[in-house]
């Protein structure tokens, strides 16, 4: 059915408890949206609900508030405890952010409710078994995982559960969980409330609709697509291929782009490219991939929302970015296979679902192969009732979907005949001129060797950010700058002068802004003196945080000398 805008209602009119309010007033939400104030009370009612409401809506908290209202009504008449509730999400670090919303708004509510997420938190079956042995309220889990403990037998007992959400669900199918999904269903008790959310209404979704909905309500709001435009800005550079990295160089070092900054790209070599090429200039980002472990995704995305860095260059591959489409994806949906050829982790996408926090910019240095993956890289900006902008670098290979992704926007904002939705960013290309010299060298030295080496390199030092030393570093502040995301690769040569800005090649109108090297190059080179590889040697053994006493029991002594007798 289709809901109008009524009148704002506050949270204590939707009848929920006290607790719950509080935690809702913590987090410092004024009122429900409009997706929130709809779905609410229906959901309280007991009723099976599609939501369907564009990214950065408030979904997440639209079925955990009336959730934990229902699981606190029955642990009034409960005799003992058991799992309520199962929430279903197709990534892991979807996983870890759906527990993680759940957490917050029950937290006033003490002990009374239990959230275990079997997927996002650990790898670890026995660690799984051991949190599921503990018959948590709601269980938070993708499809396969859930399925398996309960095919297990005596580890995880579904017969009792009451709600069942499946939160992006249009992504559910497509990344080959049908089959988990129709076998996981039989463990279900008859009768139970069903709740779908997704930001699109795919066919998939249709499908799982009929699979475990019993007369659903159907919620899709006359809301468009995007937030409006006075929250959400839309730009572009007509650029080519070689142009893009002197521009993106231009941007960044000119502040040009300020706060924090999502840098998309279409696969995960470019990733590391455009990363290797910034820290040329000592620009600082870090990566988010599919090939990256779960758990450094989900640690580089809270440190990210944390403010611990500004810049994360986010891989954005083909086949995640099309759900309902003919891709990868769905061909091994039809198939049973939830892993597809390439070496990633398909549980993982950056531009679907994830709650980046206060994010300022999306820069699109590679434009979107489809209107579909545009829209959802917009919506990780300008959440909430937060402000945004998306730039994108448009080259002539991409005018064809550049055309049809304003052609798109343009009917979702009844615009008028001859109005531009994507505004040509106000940008003088002559004056990038002085950066190009410099920003070709440097992206012509990230060579494919550079990139492959570096892909190796990047997870042999995630591995060793795992979460066993979290513990430790956590303890020992100092030393924990070592679980940064964004530090230098050391890949290829980095040459010092290239992090400052001569004078010369600043615009006449940006020198008052932008500091330059030219006051500041004797004060540097004073401030950072030569010193032997004997001192560099011994400095990065002694701040090596995982010595221990500055001994390495690794390395090979030679072995001492005996002093002859005298005769």
């Amino acid at each position: 059915m289709s809901q109008k805008a009524q009148t704002a209602v506050q949270f204590h009119e939707l009848e929920l408890d006290q607790r719950i309010l509080k935690a809702v007033a913590q987090l410092g939400w004024q009122q429900p949206t409009l997706i929130q104030s709809t779905a609410i009370p229906l959901l309280l009612e007991g009723k099976d609900v599609v939501v369907r409401a564009r990214t950065g809506s408030g979904k997440t908290a639209t079925y955990a508030l009336p959730l934990i209202q229902k699981i606190l009504n029955s642990k009034l008449n409960a005799s003992e405890q058991c799992v309520s509730a199962v929430v279903l999400a197709p990534t892991k670090e979807l996983c870890r952010q759906s527990r993680a919303v759940i957490e917050q708004l029950a937290e006033s509510c003490g002990k009374v409710i239990r959230v275990a997420d079997i997927a996002g938190s650990s790898s670890d079956a026995a660690t799984q078994r051991h949190a599921l042995a503990e018959r948590p309220d709601i269980v938070v889990s993708t499809p396969s995982k859930l399925l398996n403990h309960a095919d297990a037998g005596g580890v995880v007992d579904l017969k009792y559960v009451e709600t069942l959400v499946v939160d992006e669900a249009d992504l559910m199918f497509a990344f080959g969980y049908e089959k988990d999904f129709k076998k996981l269903i039989k463990h279900f008790p008859p009768i139970y409330q069903a709740i779908l959310v997704s930001a699109t209404l795919s066919d998939d979704v249709v499908r799982m609709k009929g699979l475990c909905l019993n007369n659903p309500v159907t919620l899709k709001l006359e809301e468009p697509e995007l937030v409006p435009q006075d929250q959400l800005t839309h730009q572009r550079i007509l650029a080519e291929e070689n142009d893009k990295p002197a521009i993106l160089y231009a941007l960044l070092k000119l502040r040009l782009v300020r706060g924090k900054t999502i840098i998309f790209v279409n696969n995960i070599d470019r990733c590391y490219k455009v990363r290797l090429f910034l820290e040329q200039f000592g620009i600082r980002a870090c990566v988010l991939n599919s090939e990256l472990p779960a758990n450094i995704r989900i640690h580089t995305i809270s440190q990210f929302n944390k403010g611990t860095y500004d810049i994360i260059i986010a891989s954005d591959e083909h086949h995640l970015e099309q759900p309902g489409g003919k891709s990868s994806a769905a061909s091994s949906s039809s198939s049973g296979k939830r892993k597809s050829p390439r070496s990633g982790d398909f549980e993982s996408s950056a531009s679907r679902g994830i709650d980046f926090q206060c994010v300022n910019n999306v820069l699109n240095f590679d434009f979107p192969r489809d209107v579909t993956s545009y829209i959802h890289r917009a919506g990780r900006t300008a959440r909430g009732n937060n402000k945004g902008s998306v730039l994108s670098f448009v080259s002539m290979k991409e005018a064809a979907v550049n055309d049809a992704v304003e052609k798109k926007l343009h009917s979702t904002f009844a615009a008028q005949e001859g109005e531009q939705i994507i505004k040509n960013y106000q940008f003088k290309m002559e004056e990038v001129e002085s950066f190009r010299y410099r920003a070709q060298d440097c992206w012509r030295a990230a060579t494919r060797v550079a990139v492959h080496d570096t892909r190796i390199r990047e997870i042999k030092t995630e591995i060793l950010n795992c979460e066993k030393l979290k513990g430790f570093f956590e303890e020992n502040k100092r030393d924990l700058q070592a679980l940064r995301h964004d530090k230098p690769l050391k890949t290829i040569k980095v040459q010092n002068h290239l992090s400052d800005m001569p004078d010369y090649i600043v615009p006449k109108a940006l020198k008052r802004v932008v500091g330059t090297s030219s006051s500041s190059s004797g004060a540097s080179t004073a401030k950072h003196p030569r010193q032997s590889a004997a001192k560099t040697a011994f400095e990065k053994q002694s701040n090596d945080p995982l010595m221990v006493s500055q001994v390495d029991f690794g390395r090979k002594r030679p072995a001492p000398r005996h002093k002859k007798k005298a005769l």
